[in-house]
């Protein structure tokens, strides 16, 4: 035990203090420092094998956590299998968090894991609040010693921390914001919890612009620039600053039930006259901004561009023209094939693109290639008329897609969404957005007023393409593979449909983009099958709302 510090016995549990700051932990062993045995040198003799028993796992957890109650850093660490990373941490739960008091109380262990709760004081400055949360870990065998020792992630301190994070009490880096929507209706997180991690960047990047001041704030903050700080707990409040956002409180209501159905999913909805986000939703809706931020195989919703891709290099005139669509088709050894190996005969393009025929797309290589273009003509489409592949400025941390140059079989992967390409909800709205609108207007968050930061921009799609673009998602939406899910949407309307296969995964991830009027949106479910099945319901319930 730390010098200094005196142990109280109420009630069985061991209360400690240090240096005359309350410091608790339940903790129903005798001694902090070593009396459990963990200690204790291990020979090669004595070398435990094998999961930890339940004693073990008990006797660790309380001797962690109880060495952790009690402020005792170096110890915590020790019984950690990463002691190294550990102890920082663990050290700044006093020194950086500031927090003066914790009663941390194991539960019963599940396992190796070992679910707790913590109930806390932090004070700073003079204020101080209660604080608590419920976290777990799990005791492993240690690979060298074969000790039982806790299993080391920041996770364990609180279970928001991940690598290169920390917890901080301190005057908040940037002033609390009043985000409201285009018709200045208040966002919080509470009532969408989606824009949880949206509204933290926002704060982040427009705070000191948006008239507030800075309270003090406990704070999960991290060593990357680009991640917002988390706020855990507001000691004293600061003055809010009022931001304008381009969001619709109706339509973003409607993507955060949408999306909730899953465990995960998101879809993002913008106005394609503008480019306008009009909602932004993830299930789950706390962490990891994966509507924007996601990248991931798109599927055959990416025929949309690679269409445009067809027309464009002259390989199909346009939605009428004539197009073989066979079962399957090979290129350079790899056999691809529509599902269930459906074939249209006589068919058009119009009619492989509503059925999303794959061998169709696939065929176009073969032309291509013969111009020495095949591997680098999908990338030149994308970030020419759907400025895919430029710097977005949307307002907050975003990732704009990724159609790298390919080779082989590779090429003809990538014209089917699959292969290198990365997409994510926000950038297949968009190219839904720009299909409808006949041009590329880079989706922003907040107006560009609000700071004149410099748009991406792109060519506008040729006419007749723009035009038989339009056409052929009607036919999708109408009586295509879009027709179920659309449904229920009135008005102008298109779609198109994608499912992505996954390495290792089961079952494909679902992806929908499609347009009612004047919104856009596009939505991908994991592990969610065809595309028309789970993701097509979520943009339909967001397209209703328009």
């Amino acid at each position: 035990m730390r010098s200094g510090a005196k142990v109280a016995v109420i009630g069985g549990v061991f209360l400690v203090v240090a240096s005359g700051v309350g410091y608790g932990g339940y903790n129903l062993y005798s001694g902090l420092s070593g009396g459990g045995g963990t200690d204790a040198t291990t020979t090669s003799a004595s070398k435990k094998t094998g999961p930890p028993d339940a004693d073990e796992i008990e006797q660790t957890a309380k001797d962690f956590l109880a060495a952790w109650a009690g402020g005792n850093a170096p110890r915590a660490a020790q019984l950690t299998n990463n002691a190294a990373e550990a102890e920082p941490l663990i050290a700044g739960y006093r020194e950086q968090a500031h927090v003066s008091e914790a009663v941390i109380t194991p539960g019963k262990a599940v396992g190796a894991k070992v679910p707790f709760t913590v109930r806390a004081t932090v004070t700073y400055e003079g204020q101080s609040k209660p604080w608590s949360y419920s976290s777990e870990l799990t005791v492993v065998r240690g690979l060298t010693t074969g000790r039982p020792l806790v299993s080391w992630a920041p996770a364990v301190v609180h279970p928001k921390l991940t690598k290169d994070a920390g917890l901080k009490t301190d005057k908040a880096s940037a002033p609390p914001i009043k985000a409201v929507d285009r018709k200045d209706r208040e966002l919080t997180k509470e009532k969408y919890p989606s824009l949880g991690p949206v509204l933290d960047s926002l704060r982040k990047k427009y705070g000191e612009d948006a008239g507030g001041t800075a309270g003090v704030e406990l704070a999960i903050t991290s060593t990357n620039e680009s991640t917002p700080d988390q706020t855990l707990l507001t000691l004293t409040e600061g003055k809010e600053g009022t931001l304008k956002t381009t969001l619709d409180a109706d339509v973003q209501a409607a993507a955060e039930k949408a999306v909730k159905k899953y465990s995960q999913a998101s879809v993002v909805a913008i106005k394609p006259s503008t480019g306008e986000i009009r909602a932004v939703a993830n299930s789950p809706a706390e962490g990891y901004n994966t509507a924007m931020m996601g990248a991931q195989a798109p599927g055959s919703t990416m025929k949309i561009v690679t269409a445009a891709m067809m027309m464009d290099n002259g390989i199909v005139g346009g939605p009428g023209a004539k197009v073989e669509c066979p079962p399957t088709v090979s290129w350079e050894g790899v056999t691809f094939e529509n599902l269930k190996k459906f074939e249209i005969k006589g068919g058009t393009f119009k009619d492989s693109f509503r059925r999303s025929c794959n061998t169709a797309f696939i065929k176009a290589v073969k032309p291509l290639t013969e111009k020495n273009i095949a591997g680098t003509a999908l990338g030149d489409t994308a970030r020419k008329y759907f400025g895919i592949g430029l710097d977005w400025q949307t307002g907050i941390v975003s990732v704009d897609g990724t159609v790298p140059e390919s080779a082989g079989p590779e090429t003809a992967a990538s014209y089917i969404g699959q292969g290198k390409i990365t997409m994510n909800a926000l950038n297949m709205a968009s190219v839904t957005a720009t299909a409808k609108s006949g041009g590329f207007r880079q989706p922003v968050i907040v107006p560009q007023s609000l700071d004149n930061r410099e748009l991406a921009k792109a060519q506008p799609l040729p006419g007749s393409i723009a035009q038989a673009l339009r056409e052929m998602m009607r036919a999708t939406a109408q009586y295509g593979t879009g027709q179920s899910a659309m449904a229920g949407v009135g008005g102008d309307k298109g779609a198109k449909t994608g499912s992505a296969e996954v390495d290792g995964q089961g079952k494909s991830n679902s992806w929908f983009t499609g347009y009612a009027d004047d919104l856009a949106a596009a939505a991908v479910v994991q592990s969610g099958g065809h595309g028309g099945d789970a993701a097509g319901p979520v943009v339909a319930q967001v397209l209703r709302v328009r």
